[in-house]
């Protein structure tokens, strides 16, 4: 929609600026270096021990890469291949509204059923005593995501102890969808599952080179998790892509040597874009608290329109020129509040536009 009335795309999450030139070098040296036939089914060694690396150094886990790390191709696949490799017909599976939309696809193929729990607003955070009534003998996984797609809120270390509490001597399971885990802002930290010596034992976590290296459409991530659900992970993920990528994967080892600074400032530099673009919409009439974590803000459009989310996104990009993102495709249940996401990964220029455009609603 955003292509067809020539609105500037504030809606879906991908950067319009490049990855970095030394990562594109790498990738241009290995692919005439002919790294071009198939890797091995986990992805390549050299990939996995830096990520190996890269956990130990963030979250003090210390994850086997023969046996605990997998690559995967983007991370829809690596939640796909969790849930696959977790649940079946009959068996529940607890998201929280709203919930990234390939959750319950894949929840449902699997023939399993998402119980929605919503997120308590305003801050979007979870009602634990919730989750705890709708735990039973059919629950066999948690998805939890943090930083949170589309809310921009983040998970403490007490959510985690709570999550842990709730799983503890069950047969349940734990997906963290941690995507945005270097884009965490204002001094806070982002908390992993593979910190806490619990959850680390019951979970999948999954991470996304994508996103990390403002690289999208590579569809790369990869898979931290037990060797035990490792092995039953790797089963699904063999026949769903085998493999991914080869010379891409070589690249990214290479770079995570070379440049470890990149994803340690990436909270600083994508701070900075949220600033900007909650500095340059602060005079509208669009109310907001900055998001937490990722690069999505949302805002509260009440005081322009009664319109549905749905129907007031259509209208600001058919008819003002600037695309966003309606909670309702989130949520089993539509909310009721009159909430829109933007994302903020974009150029300062595009914001300034995009911005121009919304203080005149």
């Amino acid at each position: 929609m955003a292509a067809d009335y020539d609105a500037i795309n504030l809606s879906q999450g991908y950067p319009d600026f490049d990855c970095p030139d030394r990562l594109k070098e790498l990738v241009a040296k290995h692919l005439y270096d002919g790294k071009n036939q198939y890797p091995p089914m986990a992805g390549i060694l050299q990939l996995r021990e830096q990520i190996a690396a890269k956990v130990k150094s963030y979250y003090g886990h210390v994850a086997d890469p023969e046996t605990e790390i997998t690559v995967t191709s983007g991370a829809t696949e690596a939640l796909f291949d969790a849930v696959h490799a977790t649940v079946t017909v009959g068996d529940e599976v607890i998201v929280f509204d709203p919930a990234y939309d390939c959750y319950e696809p894949a929840i449902q193929l699997a023939g399993a059923r998402a119980i929605h729990i919503p997120l308590s607003v305003p801050d979007y955070s979870i009602d634990w005593e919730r989750v705890r009534t709708a735990i039973n003998e059919k629950t066999k996984l948690i998805i939890v995501n943090t930083p949170h797609n589309p809310c921009g809120s983040i998970l403490t270390r007490s959510d985690l102890d709570n999550l842990a509490e709730v799983t503890r001597e069950r047969n349940i399971l734990v997906l963290s969808d941690e995507v945005y885990e270097h884009m965490v802002y204002d001094g806070l930290k982002h908390e992993s599952v593979l910190s806490h010596d619990e959850l680390k034992q019951k979970s999948f976590a999954v991470f996304s080179f994508g996103k990390t290296f403002h690289a999208t459409g590579w569809k790369l991530a990869y898979c931290v998790a037990s060797k035990e659900i490792t092995t039953e992970f790797r089963k699904i993920h063999q026949f769903v892509t085998f493999t991914s990528a080869s010379f891409i994967q070589y690249a990214i080892a290479d770079f995570m040597v070379e440049c470890p600074e990149h994803a340690l400032d990436l909270p600083e530099f994508y701070e900075e874009k949220r600033n900007t673009f909650c500095r340059l919409i602060e005079n509208s009439r669009l109310k907001f608290k900055p998001s937490k974590g990722t690069y999505f803000q949302l805002v509260d459009y009440s005081e322009i329109s009664d319109k549905s989310d749905v129907d007031f996104a259509n209208f600001i990009t058919q008819e003002r020129g600037v695309a966003a993102i309606p909670l309702t495709p989130f949520c089993e249940t539509p909310p009721t509040t009159k909430i829109v996401r933007f994302c903020f990964c974009k150029d300062d220029s595009t914001l300034e536009q995009a911005a121009a455009l919304l203080r005149d609603l």
